[in-house]
């Protein structure tokens, strides 16, 4: 179907929010949901196998192709920014890994005067749709659609690297969500068996046969049409028409940190100087709108080693490679499972923080930039982020051409405290390729470069090796009424507008300390409830 009619409830972005609203609200027959999303349909082998992101980011199929604008943080460079494409969104294309963050966030967001979003409020929702492969506990759920499972490979120098953390003051952990990530572990993965678990395959396709659900991909939102003060419906394109759909309750908006405020903004909510600019009439002025663009900024430090098995040497060998894909079809085991990183660690730069600021991604594998090949000598990856920047950026709609690619600008490393943060965290990967447990293998710093030793030249090497880790949130910060950057409630209504919500990570007051996917869907999980309940009265 084209989608056009009369819904009671239409929701924009079919990725990890957009899928868990999807779900939720249909529950009731009586709701009729229309889905709108658009990328196209997931039916494509490298959306299922773990190791596919590697086709996936990068590809037109699957991935915006965003980029940044030139960043001064990095250099002048100009970096890809990306966004998934497809049915599923970006935990379709994304690294798989499960991760909450840290009690302290939520806290931090109820002691912004959040009711209802301290680490108390918000657990229950993370267990309402978690199938935790160790069943239930007090911190972990079982049976619902979200699968968390064990990694299905094992690398020794992980193991060597893990011990090297001990030796540096990072204590092993088997736990990385229990409201305090402090220490190592192997990342818990969004699998099923070997397969990637994206929010489409947990949430969307069990119920896409429901009556009541209406599910249009490959449809370009343009505009949220309003009466008024009060959205009544979308305005979208698909098969070379324009199409109208229209909302007897609410518009939920859920295409993520980049293309939700996109839309708000192309609907005429924003920044009366950003509207003006690409020609779009104001409709509700709301300076907030794609400011407060917060993401992590991971380094990728390498080290080329000896006398270990890595990735790189195992892909240049035929036979090797071979093995990994019989490995893979007969037991679902082995590389082709692998999440983008394997060993997860997380610690402080400096005495000064009460909790971990930096996360480790350590990785079996080596290469220039992503998307390029993988190195032909044996080496690993050492790439960290600090967790929670001061520097934020913005993203806004370019023109009025829904299609055309937003102006990204998250002013990386624009905070002092950022970049003394990012000097130090070159300093520890350093400290921990030189622990003991690691000098058997003989570590040799290829980037940044051992040379970088002064504080100006960390800087640069920074700016250099620099890259996104894929966590874009708010630009349409949650906040109080009276906080000028705010842009939706603590029950995500859009401030001074009726029928319009925004669910997705756009709303973070402040990034999470970790991975954002798994905190997108329960703030998704969240919003369902609260939409219901509005329209019971309760």
């Amino acid at each position: 179907m084209n989608g056009a009619g009369i819904y009671d409830y239409i929701v924009v972005g079919a990725g990890s929010a957009g899928c868990v609203l999807a779900n939720r609200l249909n529950r009731d027959q009586r709701n009729q949901v229309l889905l709108i999303e658009a990328g196209g349909n997931d039916n494509w082998i490298w959306f299922h196998i773990p190791v596919g992101y590697l086709y996936a980011i990068g590809n037109p199929r699957a991935d915006w192709l965003f980029k940044t604008e030139a960043e001064t943080g990095l250099n002048g460079r100009s970096i890809a920014y990306p966004r998934g494409k497809v049915i599923g969104g970006s935990s379709a294309i994304n690294g798989m890994i499960y991760m909450r963050g840290q009690a302290a966030d939520y806290d931090g967001w109820r002691q912004l005067g959040l009711a209802g979003w301290g680490w108390d409020d918000v657990l229950p929702y993370f267990l309402r749709h978690e199938d935790h492969h160790g069943g239930v506990c007090d911190l972990h759920g079982a049976g619902g659609e979200w699968r968390v499972e064990r990694p299905r490979i094992s690398w020794r120098i992980l193991d060597a690297v893990r011990d090297a953390g001990v030796e540096i003051g990072i204590p092993k952990v088997d736990d990385f969500n229990r409201g305090d990530n402090e220490g190592s572990d192997y990342f818990e993965v969004n699998q099923r068996r070997g397969r990637r678990w994206s929010a489409a395959a947990g949430f969307l396709k069990p119920i896409v046969a429901r009556p009541n659900l209406h599910v249009v991909d490959h449809a370009h939102a343009e505009r949220i049409l309003f009466n008024r003060r009060r959205a009544v419906g979308l305005r979208y394109f698909r098969d070379g028409a324009t199409h109208e759909a229209q909302a007897r309750g609410e518009v939920l908006l859920a295409a993520g940190a980049i293309g939700s405020p996109q839309l708000i903004e192309l609907s005429g909510v924003g920044r009366p100087d950003v509207l003006e600019k690409i020609g779009v009439p104001v409709v509700h002025p709301l300076p907030g709108v794609g400011e407060n663009l917060q993401d992590h900024l991971q380094l990728r430090t390498v080290f080329r080693i000896s006398g270990a098995r890595t990735l790189n040497v195992d892909y240049r060998s035929p036979v090797k490679r071979a093995m990994i894909g019989l490995d893979y079809a007969l037991r679902r085991r082995g590389p082709m499972t692998m999440a983008p990183s394997q060993l997860g660690m997380f610690a402080k730069s400096s005495p000064d923080y009460a909790t971990a600021n930096l996360e480790f991604h350590v990785q079996p594998l080596s290469l220039d930039r992503f998307g390029e090949p993988l190195h032909g000598f044996p080496a690993i990856t050492i790439s960290v982020c600090n967790l929670r920047p001061s520097s934020r950026g913005s993203t806004h709609a370019s023109t009025p051409d829904p299609r055309a690619s937003p102006s990204i600008r998250p002013n990386y490393l624009s905070m002092i405290e950022d970049r003394r943060v990012a000097c130090d965290s070159i300093r520890l990967a350093r400290r921990l390729a030189a622990a003991p447990a690691l000098a058997r293998y003989s570590p040799r710093e290829l980037m940044p470069g051992p040379e970088a030793i002064r504080e100006d030249d960390l800087m640069k090497a920074a700016g250099e090796i620099g890259t996104t880790i894929f966590h874009p949130v708010g630009t349409a910060k949650m906040g109080r009424p009276d906080d000028p950057e705010a842009v939706v409630d603590q029950q995500l209504r859009v401030l001074g507008l009726d029928g319009l919500r925004v669910v997705d990570a756009s709303i973070m007051p402040r990034i999470t300390s970790g991975n954002t996917n798994s905190p997108t869907m329960m703030i998704a999980e969240k919003a369902a409830e609260m939409v219901l309940a509005d329209a019971r009265g309760a």
